[in-house]
């Protein structure tokens, strides 16, 4: 009973973040560790602004879904983004809308999945995945970026690292974080 109306009182809260997703308001998993979650255009922004993304910089989203962050990199900041993605619906569908745009220039969109990507020319890399995930990526972020490059989390933390800032943003009716976190020196 206590297992049920906790797993109801789950679905009840992440409804409406379901609900904007392209595939029938149902939640769409991507790969084994995240599911497909849109972050709310408001928190894109300020993730865009507390990363200080400067025009020519190259961002990766790492489980990009519909590409919302990339094309507000490229839009707002001329910056360069990457996108990683496991799941051809989301990439052809992010792609499709990338071409639309006219940002195909700026913006490349990988399938692929995001353990087995080289994050060496990132100077951003943007993330919306749980904790684990996060924890489970941390040895590949430490192998591949620079110092000076940053690290933006929406929501979870990167276990072992300590943020630099972490602010705290109302939307859809709930709060959000966001964990910024810069490389050091290695």
């Amino acid at each position: 009973m206590r297992l049920a109306l906790l797993a109801t009182g789950l679905l009840s809260f992440l409804a409406p973040l379901y609900a904007q997703t392209s595939f029938g308001g149902r939640p769409t998993y991507t790969n084994r560790l995240a599911p497909f979650v849109p972050s709310p255009q408001q928190i894109v922004d300020r993730m865009l602004e507390a990363a200080n993304l400067k025009p020519g910089e190259v961002l990766y989203d790492l489980g990009c879904g519909d590409g919302r962050v990339l094309i507000s990199a490229a839009q707002k900041y001329r910056a360069k983004a990457v996108g990683v993605e496991l799941s051809e619906p989301l990439v052809k569908e992010a792609t499709a809308h990338v071409k639309k745009l006219k940002l195909d220039d700026q913006i490349t969109i990988l399938q692929g999945d995001l353990m087995n990507i080289d994050l060496n020319p990132a100077d951003v890399v943007i993330l919306y995945l749980e904790t684990g995930a996060n924890e489970k990526l941390r040895p590949n972020l430490e192998k591949y970026l620079r110092p000076g490059a940053r690290v933006v989390s929406h929501d979870f933390e990167v276990r072992g690292w300590k943020p630099t800032h972490v602010e705290t943003l109302d939307a859809y009716n709930r709060p959000h974080k966001i964990y910024v976190y810069l490389i050091g020196k290695k």
